[in-house]
């Protein structure tokens, strides 16, 4: 399945103008032959917005939602984009996933939140495990922050993800987690991760780009540099499953001495 990485802050604080960025990048990855585009964290609103958050957050099957399940559908593609979810009173630092025919297959809320700015504005989710198929790929996914807790990728890989989608605000300077966390977080668990950024000055944030799909083997399959981008690669499952034949480490696992850790 060939998955491409949309490497954009959008337009911060404009749901409609971000919709257009989504829009236009859905038509040229479909046209490079992609079954799946992945967007950044909060690329619907914008990250660094203050209390536009609040007030930009909608349900999971708002009207933003129903606009990305169109573009989808037209494009046919899956989606998965990230966004501030409403749930009553409180709201989450949340990404979607919407198949090609426009249906809602997953919702996911960041579970690990980082620093002071996401704890004054979101609610930390507590579901851990959220896949979905796509296209016989059994995807998961996670948020930033979430995928430097080497639990909830081991966790993704014993639950069976074979691609793990991770929509992200990576900022200065933090690239090493790009750069090397990523690649490394692939090999150990045995799976293909797509880490999605946005890119450049937003607020007091400087966010560095560097997006990438590493596989399986620790090698990076495609990498953005530091500007808006749209980069393509390949998610083969057979490769997926050739590669945890060959490196045993879920399999020579001891459950039994990890006790401590929880």
């Amino acid at each position: 399945m060939r998955t491409a990485l949309l490497q954009s802050s959008g337009r911060p604080g404009s749901t409609v103008e971000n919709l257009k960025v989504l829009d236009d990048a859905a038509g040229r990855a479909a046209a490079a032959g992609a079954g799946l585009l992945v967007a950044p964290e909060m690329f619907l609103t914008g990250y660094a917005i203050g209390d536009d958050i609040a007030r930009l957050a909608e349900p999971a099957d708002g009207e933003c939602a129903d606009t990305i399940a169109e573009i989808a559908t037209e494009h046919g593609l899956a989606i998965v984009y990230g966004y501030p979810e409403r749930d009553g009173d409180v709201v989450h630092n949340s990404a979607q996933l919407i198949s090609a025919d426009g249906t809602r297959l997953a919702n996911y809320r960041k579970t690990h939140l980082f620093g002071c700015f996401e704890r004054d504005h979101f609610t930390p989710g507590e579901q851990q495990i959220v896949q979905a198929e796509v296209d016989g790929v059994r995807v998961g996914i996670l948020i930033c922050y979430d995928v430097e807790f080497p639990e909830n990728v081991r966790a993704h890989a014993l639950a069976g993800t074979d691609l793990l989608l991770v929509p992200t605000a990576q900022m200065h300077p933090f690239q090493f987690v790009a750069e090397s966390m990523i690649p490394v977080r692939a090999f150990e668990n045995q799976m293909y991760v797509a880490y999605v950024n946005r890119v450049g000055q937003e607020g007091e944030f400087e966010f560095v780009g560097l997006s990438t799909l590493a596989g399986p083997d620790g090698v990076a399959r495609t990498r953005a540099g530091h500007a808006e981008e749209l980069v393509l690669a390949d998610v083969d499952p057979a490769f997926v499953a050739a590669s945890r034949e060959a490196n045993p480490y879920l399999q020579d696992r001891r459950p039994g001495l990890y006790g401590s850790l929880v």
